[in-house]
């Protein structure tokens, strides 16, 4: 959004005013094309919304340039319902950890969700004919008494209502002893890979009663464990490099050609620890809890608990570029690692150009960091300005120093509402932002 995030306006909200944890958002994710916006929640279902294409006179009427439109609801379906494990005497949540898209192949879309444990293929299709005159079967569907034919005749395909029908496809199961904390459709569109805390596996998508474990960093004994593995991602060009950011807050960048296991990195990214900030709480707030490809995958984003970093795939020493998120909070860990508000994982994502990165904080606001100026902007989601096509206006966290009108305290920041998962639209300046059981959709229009 450039010069223009400041002032980037409403294009669609979806509000719910009683707060379930069910229905609270648990992962964000737009398709390949940008016209379908697929959102899960902790009640295991997931919701896609399709973009609707506004007429030219709207645009006009309007002032306004570009190919725009609001999303509406397009399908809703249950993807995961609350397991049990019987050995581990564990029960499984039925909440959605992650959703990504298969690149299109046909008039058909795929989709790749997964709880805990289990990730699952849906195809999402439409139809708007049925079939009618079969010669067994009444208008029912009722088997037909073949004494009672007498006469042939050839089925026709009637016109009918639109139908978006979900069907699932393929069931991976019992790949993860762990937690699945990502999944990631690698760019030969026919493998995936999944990650839980220890272990990343590669799938086949045809294959679902096997799969091939490619990182294993358990050890022999478990009171060796020293990190976790937080995201992992395939490259978005090269099908045999992959990444994964672990909970010391470095990034192994991993190449399949020279290891069927790749437990040995082919580099290593970290930045080395400044003694003066050491103290209780500086491997908590270190620990990776996302990382990005950029579109042109050349760089990496990650976001740890205060800073969201830019990472240049030719330089392993340190980060090219950091971003304070909430430095201001750093006098309050103490009370955040009291209220487990500490171990938030929050998100972050490139625009499609890769000059802009965004990512969320608490008080239901989000930040966006220009790339070139190094300028940052924070915005929030909030109901008040949820109405269609209103400017959404910047806000600033008051840390010392002159204090201006609409100015927040640190001390009245609400920590109950946290901006964790967003998505960027592929290609224009339109972004998802989920807060709690609300998903709000913004969009930075020209003026003509």
């Amino acid at each position: 959004m450039g010069e223009d995030a400041e002032n980037p306006k409403i294009n669609h909200t979806f509000l719910r005013d009683y707060v379930t944890e069910a229905d609270v958002i648990s992962t964000v994710e737009f398709n390949q094309t940008g016209d379908l916006l697929a959102t899960g929640d902790k009640g295991g279902r997931v919701v896609i919304f399709q973009r609707e294409t506004e007429s030219k006179d709207e645009l006009e009427e309007a002032g306004e340039t570009g190919d725009s439109g609001e999303y509406n609801v397009y399908s809703t379906f249950q993807s995961h319902e609350p397991d049990f494990d019987y050995l581990k005497s564990l029960e499984i949540e039925e909440k959605i950890n992650k959703i990504r898209w298969l690149p299109q192949q046909n008039a058909a879309h795929f989709l790749l969700s997964t709880n805990d444990k289990t990730i699952k293929l849906w195809k999402v299709s439409e139809r708007d004919k049925r079939p009618e005159g079969y010669n067994l079967k009444d208008e029912e569907g009722h088997p037909k008494d073949v004494s009672t034919i007498t006469s042939l005749r050839v089925p026709v395909l009637r016109p009918t209502d639109l139908m978006v029908e979900v069907r699932p496809r393929r069931v991976f199961s019992n790949g993860h002893t762990y937690h699945v904390n990502s999944i990631s459709v690698n760019s030969d569109g026919e493998t995936y890979l999944s990650a839980d805390d220890l272990r990343i596996n590669m799938w086949h998508l045809d294959i679902t009663d096997r799969s091939f474990n490619i990182v294993d960093i358990k050890p022999a004994n478990m009171e060796d464990l020293t990190e976790v593995i937080t995201a992992a991602e395939f490259h978005p060009q090269h099908c045999h490099l992959f990444v994964y950011s672990s909970s010391k807050g470095t990034l192994r960048l991993c190449d399949m050609r020279a290891s069927a296991l790749c437990d040995r990195h082919a580099k290593l990214f970290e930045e080395p620890e400044d003694p003066g900030n050491r103290s209780f709480f500086s491997e908590i707030i270190s620990s990776v809890s996302d990382v990005k490809f950029s579109h042109s995958g050349r760089y990496l984003l990650t976001r740890d608990y205060l800073t969201a970093k830019v990472w240049d795939l030719h330089m392993d020493k340190g980060p090219v570029e950091t971003y304070q998120v909430h430095e201001y909070l750093r006098s309050k860990l103490c009370a955040l690692y009291e209220n487990d508000c500490i171990f938030d994982k929050f998100e972050c994502v490139w625009n499609s150009s890769d000059s802009v990165i965004m990512t969320g904080a608490y008080n239901s606001f989000f930040r966006m960091f220009d790339r070139e100026t190094g300028r940052g902007v924070t915005l929030e989601a909030w109901r008040e300005s949820s109405k269609p096509r209103a400017v959404l206006r910047t806000r600033r966290v008051y840390t010392g120093g002159k204090r201006r009108r609409g100015d927040v305290g640190v001390d009245s920041l609400d920590f109950t509402k946290k901006i964790l998962h967003m998505a960027w639209h592929p290609s224009e300046n339109i972004i998802a932002i989920a807060a709690t059981n609300n998903l709000y959709i913004f969009q930075d229009r020209v003026n003509t």
